[in-house]
């Protein structure tokens, strides 16, 4: 079973210590407990936030490999069809609620499989009660 979408920006939370609160850590249980399925950039967008975290010396390159191997390890479903809607709904909903390409991909998945959305992103957050669609995360 899979309890929600999940974006890049609580994922990153659970690993930047100036980020630490309770609602994106409980995020992290329901994850590790339910699952959660992501569009296919979410491992890009991760990767490239620890990236930058490590060179910017918010976080050490051992803690970005711990991050690394934690997330590998819960229950996270890639969605096959993020691209395939990318040109279409993905770019009607960009439109819409002005937000970028990456952003408004977690909006489709979540409209698409009926979903929660878990995400800290306020543009993102607002188009997505504008959809009525249950929001996690803040």
């Amino acid at each position: 079973m899979t309890a929600l979408v999940l974006d890049s920006s609580v994922t990153i939370a659970w690993f930047m210590p100036d980020e630490h609160s309770p609602a994106p850590q409980q995020v992290l249980e329901r994850v590790a407990e339910d699952g959660a399925i992501i569009p296919t950039l979410w491992r890009l967008e991760v990767g490239n936030a620890l990236l930058f975290a490590v060179r910017r010396n918010r976080i050490s390159a051992d803690l970005r490999r711990a991050a690394l191997t934690q997330l590998a390890a819960l229950p996270i479903a890639v969605d096959p069809d993020t691209h395939s809607h990318a040109w279409s709904e993905t770019t009607a909903l960009a439109d819409r609620f002005r937000l970028t390409l990456y952003d408004a991909c977690y909006l489709e998945l979540a409209l698409r499989q009926r979903l929660p959305l878990a995400s800290l992103d306020g543009d993102l957050r607002a188009a997505a009660r504008a959809l009525d669609i249950p929001l996690l995360g803040a």
